[in-house]
């Protein structure tokens, strides 16, 4: 265990996790940040997710951060939600629209973008945190796939190369 690593976890809302991450991680729990969303995705590089991962980096002089995914969720907002009556006109809208006007989001459709927690999604964050403008190239980025159930977790493979672009090339100037 490096005693002087700083990582920092960007968890789904899981009860449990900490061993399993520290275990992972390779960290003890002194040196773990754990930053909790619902789906551990980071959909937007200037959002607030976003933002606290930053601050994290540069205040608590974090080295490695894990972008963790859950197997087999317990529980899916995304498809307690899409099963209201009411939001069905609503949800069809939104799949238009992420389908054809926004391709920055996360997911194919609402329920997925909902979900957030697929490894595609992770992978994703993975990128959009490794290309950030204000994360230092030294911090390493890695996405990590843990099932509470049985305690278990792996390590999600994203290349180090440009799959998919995060910012526009007219936007970059560096």
């Amino acid at each position: 265990m490096n005693v002087n690593k700083k990582v920092l976890c960007l968890t789904d809302i899981e009860n449990g996790l900490e061993p399993i991450l520290q275990e992972a991680t390779n960290t003890s729990a002194e040196n773990m940040l754990t930053l909790q969303s619902y789906g551990a995705a980071i959909s937007h590089p200037y959002g607030e997710i976003m933002r606290s991962v930053i601050i994290a980096i540069y205040q608590e002089n974090i080295e490695e951060i894990f972008v963790v995914g859950t197997k087999d969720k317990r529980t899916s907002l995304g498809n307690g939600l899409t099963q209201l009556e009411t939001m069905k006109d609503k949800i069809k809208t939104l799949d238009y629209l992420f389908q054809h006007c926004r391709p920055e989001f996360l997911g194919g459709t609402v329920d997925e973008w909902l979900d957030g927690n697929s490894s595609d999604t992770i992978e994703k964050s993975v990128e959009i945190i490794r290309q950030h403008p204000l994360v230092p190239s030294y911090v390493k980025v890695r996405g990590l796939i843990v099932n509470p159930k049985d305690g278990t977790a792996s390590i999600v493979d994203v290349s180090a190369t440009k799959t998919d672009q995060v910012y526009p090339d007219h936007c970059l100037s560096r």
